[in-house]
């Protein structure tokens, strides 16, 4: 099973990485990060590792380790 790592404070909400997960384990948090902004998180379930929320993500706030 996969695990990413998603950068709190990095994460500008733009939620490109939740629209290309094909098992849809991200999701926006409900806390503010500290730019004020709602980040999003990893729900930690049925992660396949396939990169690509890590690959579409601008700012390079998420780190996916298999």
């Amino acid at each position: 099973m996969a695990h990413i790592k998603i950068k709190r404070d990095k994460c500008k909400g733009c939620m490109l990485c939740i629209k290309v997960c094909p098992k849809g384990q991200l999701k926006e948090d409900s806390v503010l990060n500290k730019k004020g902004i709602k980040p999003v998180v990893f729900l930690g379930q049925d992660c396949t590792g396939c990169t690509f929320c890590g690959v579409i993500c601008p700012d390079t706030a998420i780190e996916v380790y298999k």
